[in-house]
């Protein structure tokens, strides 16, 4: 549990070092990202990016395991 902790805490660093870096990726805004804007209301369901997100941290992992 320390090494996830530690290690998590090493990402969040240099993902907040890297921001504006990071921030030019287009993830938020893929094909399959569903928004539905409406007057007074809008709604976000960022399927095909928590797809992707989900995919790099699991490969992430397992090269660590």
């Amino acid at each position: 549990m320390q090494k996830a902790l530690i290690f998590s805490g090493i990402v969040l660093i240099v993902l907040g070092l890297a921001w504006p870096w990071v921030g030019k990726i287009p993830l938020g805004h893929l094909p399959g990202d569903i928004v539905i804007d409406k007057p007074g209301i809008k709604i976000y369901f960022p399927i095909t990016t928590m797809l992707i997100v989900s995919l790099v941290i699991s490969l992430v992992l397992r090269l660590f395991k």
